[in-house]
Formats: structure tokens, sequence, C-alpha cells
């Protein structure tokens, strides 16, 4: 490709960095990342001085951040085309502001907000679009200095051409047309002077020599005014690309009711960066293999706008804990276990940071669970098989195991051999299982199977089932321990 490739992620600093937009940056950056040259620009888009936080802006570069998302240029960085914060640049959109009323393309609004509100009713009430009707787009002098004797204050619209067609070949959706006609004349720069969105992204993107924008489908009813205003401003047209909303498994736009939103509320369950930018990139982008866990460099690689899809992608959290599963899988226990002790200060495992020994029971043990963790916030769905030694058995089917013929001999056979370990590791612990087996049939006349030894066993420690290995959990609980739970059950 002989231009240069320059795109850029401008989010609204108003809230918690929505795992939508961070798809968003992804594909983005992922494109600029495709070439040598590219350039990934981060942009504030905090004209909406109400709800605009710096918190809030902290809260979407330290997810970037987390996320692997550097960018090139941008708010940190700095870059020959700053500032990058809108609030920051209201004198370079009334430069060109100045210009457009000059050349009448764009006029002063003194209708009110009642008049305006009043208007769009009547409007709906015929079944027709509720488009400003031009009523200050002629204004005479005199009518001017009435409303300005009245104290109004006015908004800046802008004149969009009549009967015209506003086109654009979008990357994703392909040739896009709209009527001018529906777009109407709108506000460019509100009455407090703050230019809105469609305007000041238009002239930021010129500026910053933006060559694509890839950005969710809500804004693709954006692009008409901002093509005809590039047209008006003598801006060449950048290429669009609109990627699909994300629907919830029920197939309704994703919300908070499908479970976590944001990308800080996945970082603090313990998810991993490397899975959640796997799992996004598969969210409306389709690779040529059937190939799911990708690497950074697999997705730069292989990722193209050519095969991300129209329709909406589905946000199926089974697959991201099943993609998360695979990365913890490759990551230290350790890693696990520091991702955990936030959860398990909070469920009152532990009070405070525990000392080495306690650490390295817990690494311990998390190697027990691992293949049973999606996330690391699940750790506490384990941690009273290695808390709680006051387990009750309460199950009806793990009470019946308990009352087998063989259950209270295999039971008190294991806990005797035990005993006689030198060694007490799951390595030495895993054969006894066998010998119980041996040593039924040899003296009894009795062949157990394997169920019949687990089970009762793993109920007598753990009052449950199902769940890890068992000769690492008696490990990680210790001779002591693991005898007292035995004693207690068989009391």
């Amino acid at each position: 490709m002989s231009e240069q490739i320059r795109v850029r992620f401008a989010p609204s600093p108003t809230g918690p960095f929505h795992i939508g937009g961070a798809r968003s940056a992804l594909f983005n950056w992922l494109l600029a990342k495709k070439y040598t040259d590219g350039k990934f620009v981060l942009r504030i888009e905090d004209t909406d001085r109400v709800r605009s936080t710096k918190e809030s802006e902290e809260n979407i570069k330290a997810a970037l951040k987390w996320l692997g998302l550097d960018w090139n240029e941008g708010i940190d960085v700095g870059g020959e085309y700053g500032p990058y914060r809108q609030t920051e640049r209201l004198d370079i959109y009334k430069k060109f502001t100045d210009k457009l009323l000059a050349e009448g393309k764009a006029y002063y609004c003194y209708c009110t907000e009642e008049e305006i509100e009043a208007e769009r009713q009547a409007l709906r009430a015929q079944n027709k679009m509720p488009l400003y009707g031009g009523h200050c787009r002629n204004l005479t002098p005199e009518q001017i200095a009435k409303y300005e004797a009245e104290g109004r204050k006015p908004v800046i619209r802008f004149r969009t051409p009549c009967d015209q067609s506003v086109n654009f070949d979008d990357m994703v959706r392909g040739k896009m047309s709209f009527d001018s006609n529906g777009i109407g004349d709108f506000v460019i720069v509100k009455a407090d002077g703050i230019p809105v969105y469609n305007y000041a992204v238009v002239i930021d993107d010129a500026l910053m020599h933006i060559t694509h924008v890839i950005r969710a489908e809500e804004h693709l009813s954006n692009t008409p005014r901002q093509v005809v205003l590039y047209e008006a401003l003598g801006f060449p047209v950048p290429k669009f690309g609109h990627i699909s909303l994300i629907l919830g498994k029920d197939h309704t736009k994703m919300s908070k009711r499908h479970g976590a939103t944001s990308v800080e509320q996945y970082k603090n369950l313990g998810y991993l960066p490397e899975a959640i930018v796997n799992f996004l990139a598969l969210l409306g982008w389709a690779p040529q293999s059937e190939q799911e866990i990708f690497s950074i460099d697999e997705l730069i690689k292989e990722f193209s706008m050519d095969h991300v899809a129209k329709n909406p992608a589905v946000f199926d959290i089974d697959k991201l804990n099943w993609i998360n599963a695979q990365y913890m899988k490759k990551i230290p226990a350790s890693q696990i276990t520091q991702m955990a002790i936030p959860h398990l200060i909070e469920k009152g495992y532990i009070s405070d940071i525990p000392d080495e020994q306690e650490m390295a029971r817990l690494n311990r043990f998390t190697e027990v669970i691992r293949d049973h963790l999606s996330f690391a916030a699940q750790y506490v769905d384990f941690a009273d098989l290695y808390y709680k030694d006051d387990f009750t058995v309460e199950d009806d089917e793990c009470k019946a195991v308990l009352e087998e013929e063989t259950a209270t001999e295999v039971i008190t056979m294991f806990k005797n051999k035990l005993a006689e370990l030198t060694e007490f590791t799951a390595e030495n612990i895993q054969p006894i299982f066998k010998q119980i087996m041996k040593d039924f049939k040899a003296n009894k006349g009795i062949k157990l199977g394997g169920k019949s030894v687990y089970m009762p066993i793993r109920i007598a420690l753990t009052g449950q089932m199902h769940g890890p290995d068992l000769a690492g959990l008696v490990e990680v609980l210790g001779y002591e321990r693991a005898a007292k739970r035995i004693e207690r059950t068989l009391a």
C-alpha cells in the first residue's frame, strides 16, 4: 500500500471503558500494525463537558495499556498534529467555523430548544422525518437584530446541500448512498461555542491525516453528515469501516445483564489481556482457517478488513472462558495465585498477604485446580477445599456413597496408608488408591472398582463427589489436616 496508514481511536471519557470500544481500538491497532509505517493515534473527544472526566480518561488509557494496544501519537505521547484533546483545540475549530460562515456554508440559528422540539413533534405527528425546517437559513439583518435584542444565544448550523447523493465506500458494508435531503441543516457549534461531535471529528481526522476510520456500526448514521462536511471544508474523505454491533447470547444489544461490560471488570476478574485481545479479534472478524488461538503477531499478520462481517457479533462468555483457560495453562501457577489473592481476601479466606510458606502451599493448590479455572476469580469456588476443614456432607447422594458396605473400611485404609508415607507428595499418594483395590481383592476376595475407592475418600476429605486431582489436594492439605477431615467424616 503506497499511502501511509494512519488510524485513530477517539473515545469520549464519559464512563468505564466498554468492551465494544476495546474491539474498535483493537481493529484500528491491528490495521496500523499490519504496515511497517502504520500509525495508531489516541485522541480524546471530551467536548461533552458535563459527562467527561479525568478519571474516565485514565481508565481508558490504563485499559489500552493493559491490553497491549500502544499508540504512536496522541495523549501522553504527543506528535506533530496535536493537541490530542478536543477541548484544547477550540481555536482550531473556530478558524474553520469562521471560514464556513464567510462562505455561506453555515449560518447562525436563533431557534430555541422549545421551538425546535415543537417543530419535531409536529413533523412526527405527520409521520415525517423530524429534521430542522430551515427557519433561520436566510434571516434578514432585521430579524437577526431582533433575536439578538431578545438575548437569544445562537447555535451554528451547517447548510446541507439539497438534492444531492452522499456516497462513500464502506470497508465492511460496500457502497453506501444517502439522500442529502434526509440529513437536514444540522448543528455544528453549540450556543456555548463548543463544537459538536460530527463537526470536531471531521476537522481532527483531516488535520491529523487519518486515512482509515474503523468504528462501531452505530456511527454509520453520522457518516453522511461528516462526508458533506469533508467536502465543504475541502478535505479528502477517509475510508470508513463500520463494524457490527456486539450482541449478548440472547441476540439483544450487550448490556450489564449479560455480565461484565468494561475492560476493567474483566481485568479484575482475572482474565488475561492476551486472551481478551484474542477473543475480541474474533468478534466480527473471521480468519481464513479454523484456528482460534492466535498470538498477537499472528493476529497482525492475518487481520484484514476484507474478512470483517456485516452481521452482529455475539459475545459468548463461554467462548471467552475457553480461550482464557487456554492462556492460563501457559502461565506459572504463581501468576494465577497472585491474580486470585484479591478475591481470596475479599471473601475472607485470607486477611492479608500470606507469608512465604503459605504462598508456597497456595501455589501448589493452584497447580491442583488450574485445569478447572477459566479465570482467576473462580479460585474462590475451590477455596473451601483448601481452607475449610469443618465442612458438612449434606448431599444425599454423597451420604449414600459413605453408607456403602466397603466405604468406611476404604477410608480408614487410606488414612492408615497416608500415615506410613515418608514423603508426603502426590506422586507417593496416588498409588495408594490402587493398593487399596489390591488389598481388598487379596484379603477379602472383593474386586473394587475405582469409583468405590476414589468416591468415598473424596467425600470424606471434601464433602463433595467431584473436584480436582485428589492426590494433589491431599498433598496440599498435609497429613494432619487430611487425617482430621477423615476422622470428622467417619464420626
